[in-house]
């Protein structure tokens, strides 16, 4: 816990001599981070609400809210949408500026009211990752475009991450990967570790990309908020070990 105090307190440092280099007139935002939920047919009710409130819990979580709130003068845009098949995306928080602890309030409990809108059961990866970088056009003045994909599953319809990938707005997006393992870890093709090794081979994107796994959906709370602790530290700082 000394070591994450020490490393907010630098990083709330370096953030206001960044902001202090920029344009009186410029609003700088150092994280622009769009959070894509799989809503597709492996994911029931109940897995749903453990992922959504899952997502709430971890940007509750005091740590995570003082990486977030650790710079006034730069501060995080958010997005979050839901999407299954190619025909699918429902956006469940806009962009939305979390440069206070009400403006994180706020959105905690838009995203912790959210239920399931979904159509379609199929896995559309790539569609969902041209979706994020779409969105992330609004946000071409942040620091960081980071989408973050959480999914339980492979691409099964439509195009594939690889061909996400040659669209030019992945030229400056970093793409992180919240890979969901079933507990159980059956013997099949989507076991915890081949899951895992598809989502690094095939979706994680860009210079410090990493996948997570998620023991479950049991598990999604812990696991999002070990990858928000690292989405959210500077790569000038360097990566914590969290």
């Amino acid at each position: 816990m000394q070591g994450v105090t020490q490393f907010i307190r630098g990083a709330r440092v370096l953030l206001v001599l960044l902001a202090l280099g920029q344009s009186a007139h410029a609003q700088p935002c150092r994280l622009a981070l769009v959070l894509a939920l799989d809503v597709s047919g492996s994911v029931n009710s109940a897995e749903y609400a453990q992922q959504v409130n899952g997502l709430a819990a971890a940007l509750n979580d005091p740590d995570v809210r003082a990486l977030i709130i650790a710079g006034t003068g730069a501060a995080v845009s958010l997005a979050v949408f839901e999407w299954s098949s190619r025909n699918h995306r429902y956006v469940i928080q806009p962009w939305t500026t979390l440069d206070s602890h009400v403006a994180l309030d706020r959105a905690i409990l838009r995203i912790r009211s959210h239920r399931k809108i979904r159509a379609g059961l199929k896995t559309a990866l790539g569609t969902a990752l041209s979706v994020g970088a779409t969105m992330l056009q609004d946000k071409t003045n942040c620091w960081q475009s980071t989408i973050d994909v959480s999914g339980d599953g492979k691409n099964n319809i439509g195009p594939s991450p690889a061909d996400a990938y040659r669209l030019p707005e992945f030229e400056r997006i970093t793409v992180n990967a919240l890979v969901i393992g079933d507990p159980s870890d059956a013997p099949r093709a989507n076991s915890k570790q081949a899951l895992l090794d598809y989502y690094e081979r095939e979706v994680i994107h860009g210079p410090g990309s990493f996948a997570m796994m998620a023991n479950g959906y049991e598990d999604y709370a812990n696991a999002m908020r070990r990858k928000l602790m690292k989405e959210l530290a500077l790569p000038v700082l360097g990566w914590a070990d969290f």
